[in-house]
């Protein structure tokens, strides 16, 4: 290769910038020393910006289109290189292709938990995450604030800088908005705008950056927050608890019954929640007493009672006449009454042998006397 050929390799004719990725936001066109030849071919396309820099000083700007570089479309270099009267011979610049697309799929989030006061809960912890798009509105800015020299600035350098404005907002919004954590999702929209107008008045005039989108994916509670909720929202939904246990109790006696291999714990389990069962439709039944002022002793013909190794109690001589009369009391049943040496069998005790005897049902009647 002659020398001529060297150089005429060495000079630029063309000019452009084929973008072939998503997230650069400014890249340098490369050349060798700088060298531009004086009419080369300049092409800026659509969704670009391109920036001439001469020694460090931001020249001409050119929008998209097809030019062909000379002293008269490039008067800022011009004066700056020192040809008052136009140039014929090569010369030095760099050029650098802004995008001015919006770079999307960009995703922010907190890596702390925000702190807030909740009317519901008190104090409460809030996580969220999001998307947001990025755009370059001002290519000077953006080159001087935080290109510098850098040949290739992706969106990606800056994600740490819009995460952390993009939070501060997203606190000062929400703790702005005094809304309960159980109505935020309701009010994501307009959340998100208030986040997203906070968030460019930071990056515009500085960076020369715009945000034209911003969303809230979601904000969510502290685990331990979720399964409270679950659980509140799960008594809820069953609404008059004493009659869900009361059906509990019910299902599982049929169970019990159903299942003839269970032998005597299960009719030991069974006689528990009859008396368990009984125990409860009495106490829903009947007024509520006012308040203890002091202890008392316990009330006369109170009964205890004891199935499958387990003390069930205190029942009242009706409740164990309603379950002799179901045949859960038999004279074998182990009973107890405050006063009373130790346990002893139902049919050993007068007062509640007279209720199984009376509960029996009696012996078919002897034949007619003819």
């Amino acid at each position: 290769m002659g020398f001529l050929d060297k150089l005429r390799g060495e000079l630029v004719d063309i000019v452009e910038w084929i973008d072939n990725t998503e997230n650069t936001l400014v890249w340098r066109f490369p050349r060798y020393h700088n060298q531009i030849k004086n009419g080369a071919q300049l092409i800026v396309r659509p969704g670009q910006v391109a920036v001439f820099v001469h020694r460090g000083q931001l020249a001409d700007v050119f929008e998209p289109g097809a030019y062909e570089l000379k002293t008269e479309n490039l008067p800022i270099l011009s004066t700056l290189m020192g040809f008052k009267h136009g140039f014929d011979s090569p010369f030095k610049s760099e050029v650098y292709f802004v995008n001015t697309t919006q770079v999307t799929d960009l995703k922010w989030g907190t890596p702390n938990p925000i702190m807030l006061r909740d009317p519901d809960f008190g104090p409460i912890r809030l996580r969220a995450f999001g998307v947001y798009t990025l755009k370059a509105t001002e290519p000077t800015a953006l080159l001087e604030e935080l290109v510098g020299t850098d040949g290739s600035f992706e969106a990606d350098e800056i994600t740490e800088l819009m995460r952390a404005m993009i939070n501060s907002s997203f606190a000062d919004v929400l703790g702005d908005a005094n809304v309960a954590a159980l109505d935020l999702a309701g009010k994501y929209p307009e959340l998100s705008e208030k986040i997203r107008q906070r968030v460019v008045e930071k990056v515009d005039d500085e960076y020369g950056l715009d945000v034209p989108k911003l969303l809230i994916v979601n904000i969510s509670l502290p685990p331990e927050v979720e399964r409270a909720l679950d659980t509140r929202t799960s008594m809820a939904a069953i609404g008059d608890m004493n009659r869900f246990q009361q059906y509990q109790m019910g299902q599982a006696m049929t169970a019990a019954a159903a299942n003839p291999s269970g032998g005597g714990a299960a009719e030991g389990m069974g006689l528990g929640m009859g008396f368990a069962m009984a125990g409860r439709m009495m106490q829903g039944t009947a007024p509520a007493a006012p308040p203890a002022q002091a202890p008392m002793p316990p009330p006369v013909g109170v009964w205890h009672i004891a199935v499958g190794g387990e003390t069930h109690g205190p029942f009242s001589v009706a409740q164990l006449a309603e379950a002799a009369g179901r045949g859960q009391l038999t004279a074998s049943t182990m009973v107890w009454t405050p006063g009373a040496p130790g346990w002893q069998p139902a049919g050993q005790v007068p007062q509640l042998a007279m209720l199984i005897n009376v509960s029996t049902p009696p012996p078919p009647p002897p034949p007619a006397v003819e």
